[in-house]
């Protein structure tokens, strides 16, 4: 089961979804994918500071105020992963 925590201040992310063998894993690729393409956003497009660490199965990500246009990331990549959990409710949580 992968876990999201969307917080004020930061994004937790935990954990394998175990849908298909690691390689196959739709769930964890599309969930890795937006992980991803957030960070690299925030600092490419807003030019925000962050924090960040990736692990396998395991991503942190901490900011303080963001601006109107990394906010605005941040609130897509809550919808992408709230389509993913409601379309693979046993093996993606939003806390």
């Amino acid at each position: 089961m992968i876990e999201a925590s969307i917080r004020g201040d930061g994004i937790s992310v935990t954990g394998h979804s175990g849908y298909a063998p690691p390689g196959q894993d739709i769930v964890c690729a599309g969930v890795t994918a937006l992980t991803q393409t957030l960070i690299r956003s925030i600092e490419d497009l807003a030019a925000d500071r962050i924090e960040y660490k990736i692990f396998p199965g395991r991503a942190d990500i901490k900011y303080g105020d963001l601006s109107e246009k990394a906010q605005t990331l941040v609130d897509s990549y809550f919808i992408g992963i709230c389509m993913i959990a409601d379309e693979f409710p046993d093996y993606v949580r939003i806390k």
